[in-house]
């Protein structure tokens, strides 16, 4: 899957911009400030209805304006489709895929597979489980159909069973709702714990050139004690869960461990050791895509050149165009990209002040 053709309207700082992106690597230029990580967000918000920058849509809205708009060509092997989305003030939305409406959002995601690497991109290590388990999570959505559902139904009866909990709710009262969600919580689990062991074969070599001094461990915990039957442990820890209000162990607690012998990647790395291993996760996520429903993502990378010398420029650069994607790649100056590239970039845009002109 790439994109042909993009359309911005009042996002951010730009006012209205046409670009037609090359299908390998597409450099955007520009001074801080200039609207260049613009795009990379503008692109991000037509695959997954949100911004990764702020959690309140409405902030990337220009200006006074009522709404932005953005709309895409895409092109993959076998099909050309369209895609559009306009985001009201309001907080409406409205989306369409080759004319017709859109109710639910993750069906942008299915249609619009995007990686993204930004500076945002260390609270994938430094922050709680929650980004982890995002993380797991896009992939487990692409990888196994059965997964969306049964995900939607953890949640809805997780926060059933958390109201009951805090309403003082006797156990067997509860125990009603166990059964389904124990049966919705280990189907969640099983597949999450299959995509990670299938991440874990990419991701070892991909590691291995990028850190090749390095012996990271990933590993997959499900959210409870793996020697217990989950339902066992939602009765034995029921005065626990009464006590606190909520749930305390099960698939929303669920984490991905990233480990340098004893300790934390995050304590045990340089920044731009962090880096690279960032990079590397989303680049395995990408190419397991590829191999299990032959699909193709788009990468977003911002800021590249940032904290990484010009030989992890140049290996990550390859390891990017090894995936065979569509890669946006922004950096202040266009030399600190060009120079760590065998072949030159596909597509240049420089931008300035919101306006996007493109280098021939």
């Amino acid at each position: 899957m790439s994109l042909s053709r993009l359309h911005i309207e009042s996002f951010r700082n730009i006012s209205s911009a046409q670009l037609q992106p090359g299908e390998g690597l597409n450099l955007i230029y520009g001074q801080n400030g200039s609207g260049k990580t613009s795009i990379l967000e503008a692109i991000y918000f037509l695959g997954m209805g949100r911004s990764f920058r702020s959690h309140l849509s409405q902030r990337v809205i220009k200006n006074d304006d009522d709404a932005l708009t953005l709309f895409a060509n895409m092109e993959s092997a076998d099909e050309q489709s369209k895609i559009g989305l306009r985001r009201f003030r309001s907080g409406d939305i409205e989306v369409k895929i080759n004319g017709d409406k859109v109710k639910r959002l993750s069906t942008l995601a299915e249609t619009l597979p995007i990686q993204v690497i930004t500076p945002e991109s260390f609270s994938l290590l430094f922050e709680g489980p929650k980004s982890r388990r995002q993380f797991i999570d896009w992939g487990a959505f692409h990888s196994d159909p059965r997964f969306y559902a049964a995900w939607v139904n953890v949640r809805r009866i997780l926060k059933q069973r958390n109201q009951l909990l805090r309403d003082g709710s006797p156990y067997s009262s509860i125990q009603f709702w166990d059964k389904e969600f124990i049966r919705y919580a280990e189907l969640v689990t099983d597949i999450r714990k299959q995509y990670v062991d299938s991440l874990n074969e990419l991701l070892k070599g991909i590691i291995g050139e990028f850190l090749p001094l390095v012996d990271v461990k990933v590993s997959f915990t499900r959210g409870w004690d793996a020697k217990t039957e989950y339902a066992q442990l939602l009765e034995t820890q029921y005065p626990r869960d009464l006590a606190t209000g909520y749930t305390v162990s099960g698939p929303h607690k669920a984490d991905l461990r990233l480990r340098v012998g004893t300790l934390p990647a995050q304590d045990a790395l340089s920044r731009g050791q962090l880096k690279l291993l960032v990079c590397a996760l989303r680049i395995a996520q990408g190419k397991l895509l590829k191999q299990q429903i032959d699909k193709k993502s788009i990468y977003l990378v911002d800021d590249l050149p940032s904290e990484l010398d010009a030989q992890h420029r140049k290996l990550l650069l390859q390891q990017l165009a090894d995936t065979g994607a569509q890669v946006f790649v922004t950096a202040i100056e266009p030399a600190a990209i060009v120079d760590s590239l065998i072949t030159p970039p596909t597509k240049m845009f420089h931008v300035e002040q919101g306006r996007v002109t493109v280098i021939e």
